[in-house]
């Protein structure tokens, strides 16, 4: 297995096994920079959004990188404000334009409950949807995902899609396993996708993943992202630091123990659990 290597998505897209994101990384020189150096290591698979305010550098980077764009698979997606058809299509549009390319390969709902949307969620997520499946019939986007998605968002959403959900991404870590999400996942063939596979860094000095990663001779980074992939789901690591880039990309060289992964899996709560999304402030 390496960078190269897919997962195979329920629509027959295929997916790279690990991807680089973008979260919290500030528009500019410094995303530019990051987004090229993941590419020029290896990186075939990028994560964006339209709330991380980074797409015009992070599709600058792309093209500076000297890689085929169709060599890419390139994500982004909806953001709350965003919810509804007509706001969905514009939103797609948008996104498009800033990252200069005329199709994304997976464009995700962000967020299943905005604030705003409290009392009208399920029919701002089926407006949405229905302008997603459209832009997957005409060709701009070549799969269609949510993030964020408990049970009760994705049986509410099935309840009118015609097309179920490639991906759920979530945040994912030997932290919050989400058992409930991916046992729904699971159902419908929906892959999980890991954001924060660090624990937004509370996992890095952790003694359990630490003694692991000193067994392994590999860095404490690396470890939970071997755990991640070893769990089936697709990483999404982050970073602006060149060397820790390329660190991430080398995880393919060691295999956990079920011991190692027990343990990992014993972590609950050590770097918080997700956040609900029927709660959050936003």
């Amino acid at each position: 297995m390496n960078l190269t290597d897919t997962y195979l998505l329920n629509n027959g897209v295929k997916i790279p096994v690990v991807g680089f994101g973008t979260w919290q990384t500030p528009d500019g020189d410094v995303a530019k920079h990051a987004v090229k150096t993941a590419l020029n290591v290896g990186y075939r698979h990028i994560d964006t959004a339209a709330a991380y305010g980074n797409e015009e550098s992070v599709g600058q980077a792309i093209k500076e990188s000297g890689v085929d764009r169709h060599d890419i698979f390139l994500t982004s997606k909806l953001w709350n404000a965003d919810h509804g058809y007509a706001e969905t299509k514009a939103a797609l549009d948008l996104s498009l334009q800033k990252l200069g390319t005329d199709y994304l390969d997976l464009y995700l709902i962000h967020w299943p409950n905005p604030q705003a949307f409290r009392n009208e969620w399920q029919e701002r997520n089926a407006d949405s949807w229905r302008a997603m499946e459209e832009a997957l019939k005409e060709g701009k986007v070549r799969a269609i995902g949510i993030s964020n998605f408990r049970r009760q968002h994705i049986d509410a959403l099935l309840k009118t899609a015609t097309v179920v959900p490639a991906v759920n991404q979530n945040y994912l870590n030997p932290s919050d396993l989400q058992e409930d999400v991916l046992a729904a996942n699971a159902e419908h063939g929906i892959l999980n996708e890991a954001y924060s596979p660090l624990g937004t860094g509370r996992l890095l000095q952790n003694e359990t993943v630490k003694q692991i990663a000193a067994a392994h001779g590999v860095s404490v980074p690396q470890v939970l992202l071997r755990w991640s992939l070893q769990h089936g789901f697709l990483p999404l690591p982050k970073s602006t630091h060149d060397e820790y880039i390329k660190a991430n990309a080398e995880i393919f060289n060691f295999t956990l123990s079920n011991q190692e992964l027990q343990l990992l899996d014993g972590l609950r709560g050590v770097a918080g659990l997700a956040t609900d999304p029927d709660q959050a402030k936003f």
